[in-house]
C-alpha cells in the first residue's frame, strides 16, 4: 500500500458534514440564494463535504398559496441557478430545499448541487395534511416518483426518491435526502435508502416549533441513525419564516449510529451550522458485523435494488483539518458523570448477577479468591461480597486468601487484610515463598543458589503457585476459584497460562477493562454499597501503583513500565474489538484524544496527577506492542479462558462470544498498516 497523509481526516475514513440554518427571507429567492452561498463558502473553508439546508430554503417554507404563483416559482428556479453557478469552485455537496414545477404539480424538493452542476432532485415523499400542516393543497406527493427525470436549467437531471449520491474518491460516502415529514412516518424513505447503501442520510426540514417537538425530532434522528447504521444530518427552518400562526427554532443536529455528534444553538439570530466529522469506516464496520442489516436488505430487495446511484468526485483536501468530533480518552469510561454512574451501576450488577447465578446453578459452593491488595482482586472480592448478600448467604462463605511472595509489599498486604476484615469474609494468609524456594531449587534455578535472577520463570513460579494453592483449597473446602484477571490483561496476554492467573472456575472481571475498574470501585464507594471502613480501604487501594509484585527490589515493579500504559492499550482495544479499525487510524484518533491534557473532558474524579499526554512516537510504539501481543501472541490464552459475563458494550474476548480467532495467528497485516505512515516513526 502507498504511504498516505497521516493528518488528513479524509485519509482515515471521515467525511465532514454540516447542517445549516439561518435567516430566511419570505418569498425572496435571490436573497436566500445569497445566504445559502454565504454559508456554503464558509463550509468550504472548513473542509465540509456535505452541507444541508432547510426545507424550501430558497423561498421559505411558510408561504402557503404563494407556492402556486408563477412569478415566485420563476424566481426560485433563477435563484437555484445562482446557487449552482456559485458552487462551481466550492468543495461541499450542497443539499438545498426548493419548490419545483414538474408535470402538473409543484414538488417540495431537495436539490443536490456540486461544483457547478445539479446531481439530482429528490421530491418530498409525504407532504403532511394534519394539524397545522396543509401542504397537499399546493404540493404533490412524491412517494411514487422513481426512475424519472426533470428539466432544470435547460438540462435533464435525475428526479425521484430512489436516488443515491456516491463520492467516488471518498470511500463510503453515499448520500440520501429526505424532507421533513418523511422521517415521521413508520417506514421512512431513508430506511430503504440505507439498506440500498446510503451512509449519510440528510433531512431538509421546515418543522415549526412547539413545546416538546425538539426532543421528538432528536428521538427520531437518533433512532434513524441507530437503526440504519448511518449518519443522520438534520436542518430545520429558523428566523424569517412566517409567524402568522407558528414559530421556528432553526434546530440543527448530526447523529451517527445513535450518538449525537454536533448540534447548534436553537433560535439563532443569523447564520448557524452544526459541523461534525462522520466516521464512514465505523458505519461500514457496523454493517459488516450486523449481518441482519443485510438480511433486512434482502427482504426488501424489490425496492432497494432499484435505487439509482449518481457518482461524483468530491476532491477533498488532504491537509490537516483537525478533527471535529468528540473523542473519549477512555472509550470504556464516559467522561459524562451521569453516564459513567449509570455504566458503573450496570457493570457492577452484571458481574454480581452473573456470579450469583453461577453459584446457584452449581449447588451453592463457597467462593475461593486470592486477594493481593491490587485493583483487580479488590473488585472481584467486592463483587463476590454483594453476590452473597443478594443470595442471602453469609459473607463468611467467601474464603479469601492473601498469598505473599518474594516482593509483596507491606502496604498491599495490609490493604488486603483490612479489606477482607471489613467485609467480614473468611480471611487467611498463606505465604508461598517456602514452596516457591523449593520449586526453584528443584528446578535448578539460579535464584536457589543466591543469584539475583528474576526472569519470567521466577515470576511465573509465584503466579502459578498462588493459583495452584487456590484450586487445591477449593477442592479441600468445597468451593470454586473466582478469577480476578481483567479484559485488558486478556488482550495483552499479561497472565500466567494454565495453573496461573489466566485460569479459574469463573471470572467476573474478564469482561471489564483495566481503565474501568478504578471507576467501578469509586462508584462502589460513592454509592455506599459498603460501610465507611470498607470505603476507606477501597480508597487506599485506588492510590496504589499497578504492580504484579513478583520481583524483589527497592523500586516497585511497575506493570505499565513493561507493557505500556493501560490508557492507550484500552483505547486501542476498544477500536480494534468494537470497530476493527486499522492501527494507523487508531493512532490518528489516539493523538487527537491524548496529545493535550487540557483539551477535552476527563472522567469524573480522575486524579490530576494522572492527567498525562502522549505524543505520536509514544502512541505508535505502544500500538506496535499491542498489535504484536494481541494478534501474534496472546490468543492461545484467550482460547482457553474460563466463563465470565460480558460487561462492556465495546466487546469481550471470549472465544465463545465476541472474539473468535486462531491461536497461531500473526500480526503482519496490522504492523504493515502502521508502516504506511512514515510520520508515525517519530
Amino acid at each position: 500500500m502507498p504511504p498516505l497523509n497521516f493528518w488528513s481526516i479524509y485519509q482515515h475514513g471521515f467525511a465532514r458534514v454540516a447542517a445549516c440554518t439561518g435567516h430566511t427571507v419570505i418569498a425572496d429567492p435571490p436573497a436566500n440564494a445569497e445566504a445559502v452561498l454565504r454559508q456554503a463558502r464558509r463550509c468550504a473553508e472548513e473542509g465540509v463535504a456535505v452541507a444541508v439546508f432547510p426545507e424550501m430554503v430558497l423561498c421559505g417554507y411558510s408561504i402557503e398559496d404563494l407556492l402556486l404563483q408563477d412569478a415566485l416559482l420563476d424566481r426560485v428556479e433563477e435563484a437555484l441557478q445562482e446557487v449552482v453557478a456559485g458552487s462551481a469552485d466550492l468543495l461541499p455537496v450542497l443539499v438545498v430545499g426548493a419548490p419545483l414545477r414538474h408535470r402538473n404539480r409543484v414538488y417540495n424538493c431537495a436539490v443536490i448541487v456540486h461544483r457547478g452542476r445539479v446531481l439530482g432532485v429528490v421530491p418530498k415523499s409525504y407532504p403532511p395534511n394534519y394539524r397545522e400542516f396543509y401542504e397537499r393543497r399546493q404540493i404533490g406527493d412524491g412517494s411514487d416518483e422513481r426512475g424519472g427525470s426533470i428539466r432544470l436549467g435547460g438540462e435533464t437531471v435525475p428526479f425521484g426518491v430512489d436516488l443515491l449520491f456516491e463520492a467516488q474518491d471518498v470511500p463510503g460516502l453515499v448520500l440520501h435526502a429526505e424532507i421533513c415529514e418523511d422521517m415521521w412516518v413508520p417506514v421512512p424513505p431513508s430506511a430503504e435508502a440505507a439498506l440500498a447503501g446510503a451512509t449519510v442520510l440528510v433531512n431538509l426540514s421546515g418543522s415549526p416549533i412547539t413545546v416538546g417537538r425538539a426532543e421528538d425530532r432528536k428521538l427520531l434522528c437518533r433512532s434513524a441513525s441507530s437503526r440504519c447504521l448511518a449518519a443522520y444530518v438534520y436542518a430545520a427552518a429558523g428566523l424569517g419564516e412566517s409567524t402568522t400562526d407558528l414559530s421556528w427554532d432553526g434546530q440543527t443536529m448530526i447523529y451517527e449510529n445513535g450518538v449525537l455528534l454536533a448540534e447548534s444553538e436553537r433560535f439563532p439570530l443569523g447564520d448557524s451550522h452544526a459541523v461534525a466529522d462522520v466516521d464512514l469506516d465505523l458505519l461500514r464496520q457496523e454493517r459488516l458485523r450486523m449481518g441482519t442489516f443485510d438480511d433486512n436488505r434482502r427482504t426488501h430487495n424489490a425496492r432497494t435494488d432499484d435505487f439509482r446511484t449518481i457518482t461524483f468526485e468530491l476532491d477533498p483536501p488532504l491537509t490537516d483539518l483537525g478533527l471535529r468530533r468528540h473523542l473519549e480518552r477512555f472509550p470504556f469510561v464516559p467522561a459524562d458523570a451521569d453516564r459513567l454512574a449509570q455504566d458503573c451501576y450496570e457493570a457492577y450488577n452484571i458481574q454480581v448477577a452473573g456470579l450469583q447465578q453461577r453459584l446457584a446453578s452449581i449447588g451453592g459452593p463457597k467462593v475461593v479468591i486470592g486477594v493481593s491488595g491490587g485493583l483487580d482482586s479488590t473488585h472481584a472480592l467486592i463483587v463476590a461480597a454483594r453476590a452473597m448478600d443478594r443470595a442471602g448467604r453469609p459473607r463468611s462463605d467467601i474464603l479469601a486468601f492473601t498469598l505473599p511472595g518474594f516482593a509483596t509489599s507491606d502496604h498491599t498486604k495490609d490493604n488486603a487484610h483490612k479489606l477482607m476484615n471489613s467485609l467480614g469474609v473468611t480471611a487467611a494468609e498463606l505465604d508461598i515463598t517456602p514452596t516457591a524456594r523449593l520449586m526453584l531449587r528443584e528446578m535448578g534455578h539460579p535464584f536457589a543458589s543466591g543469584e539475583p535472577v528474576y526472569d519470567v520463570t521466577f515470576e511465573n513460579v509465584q503466579a502459578g503457585l498462588r493459583t495452584d494453592y487456590l484450586f487445591r483449597l477449593a477442592n479441600q473446602r468445597g468451593g470454586i476459584v473466582l478469577g480476578t484477571g481483567d479484559l485488558s490483561e486478556l488482550a495483552l496476554g499479561w497472565s500466567t497460562y494454565g495453573v496461573g492467573d489466566q485460569m479459574s472456575h469463573y471470572n467476573v472481571n474478564g469482561g471489564v477493562p483495566k481503565t474501568l475498574i478504578q471507576h467501578l470501585i469509586r462508584w462502589v464507594i460513592s454509592s455506599g454499597q459498603f460501610d465507611e471502613e470498607t470505603g476507606d480501604t477501597l480508597a487506599a487501594i485506588l492510590d496504589t501503583e499497578i504492580s504484579p509484585e513478583l520481583v524483589p527490589g527497592e523500586e516497585m515493579q511497575s506493570t505499565e513500565s513493561k507493557i505500556g500504559p493501560y490508557a492507550l492499550h484500552d483505547f486501542t482495544l476498544f477500536h480494534v474489538l468494537r470497530y476493527g479499525f486499522r492501527p494507523s487510524k487508531i493512532a490518528f484518533l489516539a493523538w487527537h484524544a491524548w496529545h493535550d491534557p487540557e483539551s477535552g473532558a476527563w472522567p469524573p474524579n480522575f486524579p490530576d496527577a494522572k492527567r498525562v499526554a502522549y505524543d505520536l512516537p509514544e502512541i505508535r510504539h505502544w500500538l506496535e506492542v499491542f498489535c504484536r501481543r494481541f494478534f501474534a501472541f496472546a490468543q492461545f490464552k484467550r482460547s482457553a479462558m474460563p466463563n465470565g459475563p460480558k460487561v462492556a458494550a465495546g466487546g469481550s474476548l471470549s472465544p465463545r462470544g465476541d472474539w473468535r480467532a486462531p491461536s497461531d495467528g500473526n500480526a503482519r497485516a496490522w504492523l504493515g498498516d502502521l508502516a504506511r505512515f512514515d510520520v508515525l516513526k517519530g
